[in-house]
């Protein structure tokens, strides 16, 4: 738990350049924070590209704000230049945000911007996503891959390399182009 709310906050342009950079730099503040971040850089990539897709104004950057509580809650915050235009009808990607987020929502700032917001808990393990993890530690754990060696393909008829595939080492006949 930390002792007092920690912020950042950076301004980026509203280009697809702009939301990796949002994705990217949350990714190192948390590490740097010593954070989970697997589900805020999900959160952050998903609302920064609503910001440059929806809410872009020519000209105008997007704000990223990411806040870390006392109580170990990370709030993120993506401001664009459109609050005009509030998410209506969530699609695909609010869907993924209401699946994260333990909560979100919008709010208008000062004419003419718009925030939306996502909160999840910052002490949660990251859930495994790939790989194979011990049940009880979630620690990486390796497959077991059994190493057979490659069984040989020969055939009286079909005399083959090892190693190299039938149609490349046999000379001779082959019925299926008529080659006798």
């Amino acid at each position: 738990m930390n002792d007092a709310e920690i912020t950042f906050t950076i301004r980026l342009s509203a280009t697809p350049r702009g939301a990796r950079l949002a994705r990217r730099l949350t990714v190192q503040q948390l590490v740097d924070w010593t954070c989970p971040f697997e589900t805020a850089e999900l959160l952050v990539a998903e609302l920064a590209n609503n910001a440059i897709t929806h809410g872009r104004v020519p000209g105008r950057d997007f704000r990223l704000t990411l806040t870390l509580t006392p109580t170990d809650t990370l709030c993120i915050e993506v401001t664009d230049a459109r609050g005009d235009t509030m998410p209506r009808e969530p699609g695909y990607g609010l869907l993924l945000v209401e699946a994260l987020a333990e909560v979100w929502g919008t709010r208008l700032g000062p004419p003419p911007t718009k925030t939306v917001w996502a909160e999840l808990r910052a002490s949660k393990p990251p859930r495994p996503h790939r790989g194979f993890h011990d049940a009880v530690t979630q620690d990486p754990v390796a497959p077991a891959i059994k190493n057979k060696a490659p069984r040989e393909r020969t055939s009286p008829n079909h005399p083959q390399t090892p190693g190299l595939p039938p149609h490349l080492t046999h000379k001779g006949d082959h019925p299926q182009l008529g080659l006798r």
